[in-house]
């Protein structure tokens, strides 16, 4: 195998900035209903408890529906394009939910904005593994998913002071425009694939497409979807990312009203502190990607996270809400665990499957993390409506992790009973 080294650097100061923003101007559009949640909009357009929880969870529901279709569209076609087009469609969505009156309008932008942002992910990660090869794909692939934890940190800050001198609408609709704008600039800086840049060398380009054609060549081969899709190691990641995304979007979701009902905690204390946790976040995250590139055990760089995720949820849930700040520190290294091994979770998902279904497997595990994002925003909604309280929603998101890191030290092993070559025979669809 070619040595990594003797690529272009010119692809990481190229690209990831581009797909780091984004995947931040996704982000915002779909975490800020959080914020509005707290400051306001449940009282002006007469949204119930049960209400507010479904529709913080369903922009999940639209994007579980169309990750497959979008993932495949992106390996086959142009994820460029596919992107591109979403871009205008989700900002301008955004935009839109600042404008609504009552709740139907909410109710079908909201499951809209899930349906035009379910490509994005899976497409990013496909655009990059044209451009990044396995041994640095986890550091790619965290820089692109910073946009998360990076976008919700200044949200958070900027939310807080935008609600506060503007109100909940205008909120959604400065953060909504740029999106529109950015399209643009997405189109014009990113190229599909090496071959197509201008910026590369043709002697910079046979030799990453020569490195990336050599690590396909030790993935074992998998003829169709229908195989990939019931492999074993895919049926793993599916479960577990469904359970992981519980806990990151119910505590994403909630933490702002969570942080809302302490005592005299103004909007703006709330949105500093809901950026917190993120600042270890992204450290966190950063850390486990350059170390999970140097070794060869991703999942060594994932179940740990969950399980102190897991553990200080559970501890949140003893110390109730006998002391605020106890329980807020042991939410923020909680979010901060469960953000640390995205970069490694999808480098082993390109991992374990050649080329050829990556893209629609990406699209499936993304799909069920989807189905998770939706259970757990709505779930602890739910749970803290009819409790009045927090403490079970964090024991649910506990179990949900703890669930998650059995699974993930599953994945990869040999099924009991059966041959490991067996894995990967299915009947070809």
């Amino acid at each position: 195998m070619r040595n990594t080294n003797t690529l272009s650097a010119k692809r990481w100061y190229r690209l990831l900035p581009v797909a780091f923003i984004t995947y931040s101007l996704a982000y915002l559009d779909r975490a800020n209903f959080g914020f509005a949640a707290a400051g306001g909009m449940a009282e002006d357009i007469g949204i119930t408890p049960a209400l507010s929880s479904l529709l913080s969870s369903l922009f999940f529901l639209g994007y579980f529906f169309f990750q497959i279709p979008g993932a495949y569209y992106a390996s086959k076609q142009r994820a460029k394009k596919l992107i591109f087009w979403s871009l205008i469609l989700w900002g301008g969505l955004a935009a839109a939910t600042g404008m609504v009156k009552e709740t139907y309008s909410l109710i079908a932008i909201r499951f809209l904005l899930g349906v035009v942002e379910s490509a994005v992910m899976p497409a990013m990660l496909i655009l990059l593994s044209n451009w990044f090869t396995q041994r640095e794909r986890s550091r790619a692939n965290t820089f692109l998913i910073l946009g998360n934890p990076a976008t919700v940190l200044w949200m958070s800050v900027a939310s807080g002071y935008l609600i506060d001198s503007l109100g909940w609408r205008w909120m959604f609709i400065i953060q909504g425009l740029p999106g529109i704008l950015w399209a643009f600039c997405w189109w014009r800086l990113v190229d599909e694939k090496p071959a197509a840049a201008n910026w590369l060398s043709d002697n910079e380009k046979r030799d990453l497409e020569k490195a990336l054609h050599e690590e396909q060549t030790a993935i074992k081969p998998i003829t169709n979807y229908g195989q990939a899709f019931r492999s074993h190691s895919v049926i793993l990641l599916c479960a577990q990312y469904l359970l992981w995304n519980v806990g990151v979007y119910g505590f994403v979701m909630w933490l702002p009203s969570i942080i809302k009902s302490a005592p005299n905690i103004s909007m703006v204390t709330t949105g500093w502190l809901s950026a917190v946790p993120y600042v270890f976040a992204i450290a966190g995250m950063l850390v486990a990607s350059v170390y999970a590139d140097k070794g060869s055990n991703r999942k060594g760089f994932i179940w740990p996270f969950l399980l102190v995720g897991a553990l200080a949820f559970f501890l949140s849930y003893l110390i109730g809400s006998s002391n605020f700040w106890v329980s807020y520190i042991l939410l923020s290294i909680a979010g901060a665990a469960m953000y640390t091994p995205y970069g490694p979770f999808f480098a082993l998902v390109t991992e374990v499957l050649p080329r050829n279904v990556s893209g629609g497997a990406i699209g499936l595990i993304n799909s069920m993390g989807a189905l998770g994002s939706f259970g757990g925003a709505y779930l602890v909604g739910i749970l803290n409506a009819y409790t009045q309280g927090f403490g079970s929603s964090y024991l649910f998101m506990a179990l949900s992790l703890l669930a998650a890191t059995m699974l993930t030290l599953l994945i990869g092993r040999k099924p009991r009973g059966q041959a490991a070559e067996t894995i990967q025979k299915s009947i070809t669809i």
